[in-house]
């Protein structure tokens, strides 16, 4: 299992992987972002046969002081396949944004370590069907695609594992429309707009 050192390893790889997908990715307060981990990978087991709720605890935590405090992002959790990769959610959100809530509660091996610490950790939880993120980062091959906004691309990392588990992050932008004559640029706009 995991010791200490390992967990401040994981928690500072996380926290780094954050800082550098902010600089390649323009969130904003109130962007939504999608977490799905595995505790399992992160220690080098096989997708959910060793989950550790310590360890969901700390990602969990890591990530909602990162994206979510210091960011100022409404973060969701990816639950596991068990329960068809529904999101723990903070049920204001929810309203707010117009998601179908869906009920179940995450447990440890129904669900994944990491939801059942965000469902333990945020103050009023639900699980909602599905969310469109504006970025996410998938820890163990969670396949958090479903619920990102299109286009999805991928941005990499100084590292491509957080602990034994791959990693991938993505950011998020508005599909390019218009062909050929169409501007995608700011400043190419405004100097054909003084011609």
């Amino acid at each position: 299992m995991a010791d200490e050192q390992h967990f401040q390893d994981v928690a500072s790889t996380v926290r780094d992987l954050l800082r550098h997908l902010r600089t390649e990715a323009p969130l904003r307060p109130g962007d939504v972002f999608v977490l799905g981990a595995s505790t399992s990978e992160i220690i080098g087991q096989h997708i959910g046969t060793a989950t550790s709720l310590a360890l969901g605890r700390l990602v969990v935590q890591t990530v909602l002081e990162t994206a979510g405090q210091e960011f100022g992002c409404h973060v969701v959790f990816q639950c596991c396949e068990h329960l068809n990769r529904a999101l723990v959610v903070e049920r204001h959100l929810a309203r707010e944004r117009g998601w179908q809530e869906v009920r179940a509660i995450p447990v440890p091996g129904a669900g994944g370590a990491v939801a059942a610490a965000a469902y333990e950790r945020l103050e009023d939880p639900c699980l909602v069907e599905t969310v469109l993120a504006d970025a996410g980062m998938d820890i163990g091959d969670t396949l958090i695609g479903m619920h990102l906004r299109r286009v999805a691309v991928p941005v990499r990392g100084h590292t491509d594992a957080v602990g034994e588990a791959h990693v991938v992050m993505a950011k998020t932008r508005p599909p390019l429309i218009g062909g050929t004559r169409a501007v995608y640029d700011e400043a190419e706009a405004k100097r054909r707009w003084n011609v």
